[in-house]
């Protein structure tokens, strides 16, 4: 069961990790500014969020798997129109409200619940690593076959494929919850209930906070790094290679992570990753800064020994 989990999510935030690579070729076409693009994966992210608590909610009360094979549909379907958007306005339908929506059914929330009734309790935290560092594989894995099928196919043909993929998540959502019940937990709660509850609690809200840093982090860097990348004097694959390596490393980081949530207090984990990604991020401020202006140096003996040195590091 916990490969077909891995693979759910490997396949959806595969696809969402590569966004990015669309940003240049897709603004580029339709004359748009980059605005318009951003503005319609932020809105992805804001529906993706906004309706995690619907889809679980879903999940509960008419089981995972329904929930996984519509997502899958909903999924394909903004992909297709992500393809055939010609306005901003399509564009925010499609890759912001439908792909948003699409996502929370055939992520982490829906997976992790099915993967809470499936694994005991004693295995949960290394489980739920696992199917992280599956999500991250998915980047690297895709990021580059993305790049690469835009460079052949073009943009157009490459989001044809990916909605093709998408449907990958019925049959793996069939076999994840095979023999799954609907209805399984809740204790009596309703809906409101439980959030309720969740709310008073202090760490939950903490929780909250952490994710919401941790996702505006994430997806700024996904979205903008490549072309930020370019606009500093960089190759197109640069910003492709930065983003599979993130995806690889992180990779080992949520395994560990996992891994070390059942050892030491989860908070404490928790702590010291987002202390040493603020560390990290500032550091490549500081590094691009100094790259860029020394690829921008006037062409002459000093600066090409220069740009030699920045090459070597």
């Amino acid at each position: 069961m916990l490969v077909y989990a891995a693979l759910i999510v490997c396949v959806a935030m595969g696809i969402r990790h590569t966004f990015g690579l669309f940003l240049t070729p897709m603004s580029m076409e339709h004359q748009w500014s980059r605005e318009v693009f951003s503005f319609a994966l932020a809105l992805q992210n804001l529906m993706w969020g906004a309706t995690q608590p619907f889809a679980g909610w879903l999940a509960d009360r008419y089981g995972a798997r329904r929930v996984l094979w519509s997502a899958s549909v909903l999924y394909a379907l903004g992909l297709l129109g992500m393809a055939y958007s010609a306005t901003g306005s399509g564009l925010a339908a499609t890759a912001g409200l439908m792909i948003g929506a699409a996502q929370s059914g055939c992520t982490y929330s829906v997976v992790f619940a099915a993967m809470g009734k499936l694994v005991p309790d004693a295995k949960r935290g290394w489980a739920m690593g696992v199917v992280a560092a599956a999500g991250s594989f998915g980047q690297f894995l895709m990021i580059p076959v993305a790049s690469g099928l835009i460079g052949g196919l073009g943009w157009f043909g490459t989001l044809l494929v990916f909605a093709a993929s998408a449907f990958l998540i019925i049959p793996l959502g069939g076999a994840l919850t095979k023999g799954l019940a609907a209805g399984a937990s809740g204790h009596g709660q309703t809906a409101r209930e439980a959030l309720g509850e969740a709310m008073r609690e202090k760490s939950f809200v903490l929780l909250i906070g952490g994710y919401f840093v941790c996702g505006f982090q994430v997806v700024f860097i996904g979205v903008h790094f490549p072309t930020y990348l370019i606009d500093k004097g960089m190759g197109a694959e640069v910003g492709m290679t930065a983003l599979a390596l993130i995806g690889l490393f992180n990779v080992f980081g949520s395994y560990t992570a996992g891994h070390l949530g059942g050892r030491w207090p989860k908070r404490h984990v928790l702590a010291g990753i987002y202390a040493a990604r603020s560390v990290v991020i500032w550091g490549i401020c500081i590094l691009l800064g100094v790259l860029s202006a020394l690829i921008h140096l006037p062409i002459d003996e000093r600066s090409l020994e220069a740009r030699r040195l920045a090459t070597a590091a």
